[in-house]
């Protein structure tokens, strides 16, 4: 099927939406005990929920894709399936460490070898398997409280669609607002009080998709290498820092815990719906700069880049600070 803007950018969104919202619907009203994530010490919720909202999620996008024949790479097509089903495995029986890792090593490693070698050279495909894999774990790391990963999902993959159609590719544009609908219909069930999380089968094959999809835009000349780190920047920063503090002071990363900044802020007081709405501000204001500044020439994303980078600075020494100040008064 031949797409024809902007009926397809109309109709493939809607279609996306409407799928993943029925299907997470269904999963919601017949949860069982095998799909249901239980409280314990590091969980932000209070009553066990179903956790493969990711399922009709990505439900909602592969059969969009699928119906309007939209044009992925088949690298693209072999790491989801792949994530899908190992993520999937380990939300009902927790698969061992290094066998996540193994297959997502594999996604990423076709993507990049397939797509980038015979232009760009082992360096940068290296560097390129390091970012993949890393994006598809902190996606999953990131997605611990209610409407947050959904939240990153709707805006990350907005501005992506957003940049392509800026820049005349419909098909992209297409592509990226299929993820961006699916997700607004998911975080319609995750907003607070979340009725179902996307679980691994959900967050790390999104994270892979953040990843290829920003790749591919960048191959493609729609975009400078600045707009998927920035627009994604939110969940990098957060994820990256706390993996480096945790490193630093000895700690399992791979372990569950309560470390991450929005997790602090929910914990502060603040709250899973106060620490969404902030995040959404964040993502919006970080995300259009950075689609306003991928028209502008190199110096000025630099400059964008920077000020982003101070900013984050200065909300995580306020973080830190408030918690130190806290703990030593408690």
């Amino acid at each position: 099927m031949v797409l024809d803007f902007p009926l397809s950018a109309i109709a493939a969104p809607l279609l996306s939406f409407v799928i993943a919202f029925f299907s997470i619907q269904w999963l919601i009203k017949n949860k069982t005990d095998w799909v249901l994530d239980h409280p314990n010490s590091r969980s932000l919720h209070s009553v066990p929920l179903p956790r493969i909202g990711g399922l009709g999620l990505l439900l909602g996008v592969i059969t969009t894709w699928l119906f309007f024949s939209v044009a992925i790479p088949i690298t693209i097509w072999i790491g989801i399936v792949l994530l899908i089903v190992i993520s999937f495995v380990d939300d009902i029986w927790h698969s061992p460490v290094w066998c996540r890792l193994l297959i997502q090593s594999i996604a990423a490693v076709v993507f990049s070898v397939v797509l980038l070698l015979d232009t760009y050279g082992w360096v940068i495909v290296l560097c390129v398997i390091v970012a993949v894999i890393w994006m598809s774990n902190l996606y999953n790391f990131m997605d611990g409280s209610d409407g947050l990963a959904g939240g990153m999902t709707v805006i990350g993959f907005g501005y992506y669609g957003l940049s392509a159609y800026l820049a005349e590719n419909h098909d992209f544009a297409v592509i990226n607002f299929s993820v961006a609908t699916a997700a607004m219909a998911f975080l319609l069930h995750n907003f607070y009080p979340a009725r179902i999380f996307l679980g691994d089968v959900g967050a790390i094959p999104l994270g892979f998709l953040a990843a290829t999809l920003g790749i591919l835009g960048w191959m493609d000349h729609l975009w400078s290498m600045w707009l998927p780190l920035l627009v994604f920047s939110p969940f990098i920063v957060d994820a990256t820092v706390t993996l480096i503090k945790r490193l630093l002071c000895g700690k399992n990363i791979w372990q569950a815990h309560r470390e991450h900044y929005y997790q602090r802020m929910v914990q502060s007081g603040f709250g899973h719906r106060n620490t969404a709405l902030s995040s959404y501000v964040l993502m919006l204001a970080v995300g259009g700069s950075a689609v306003w500044a991928s028209k502008q020439d190199s110096a000025m994303q630099y400059w964008v880049a920077a000020i982003w980078g101070s900013i984050y600075l200065i909300l995580m020494f306020i973080s830190d600070w408030n918690q130190k100040y806290y703990s030593n008064r408690g």
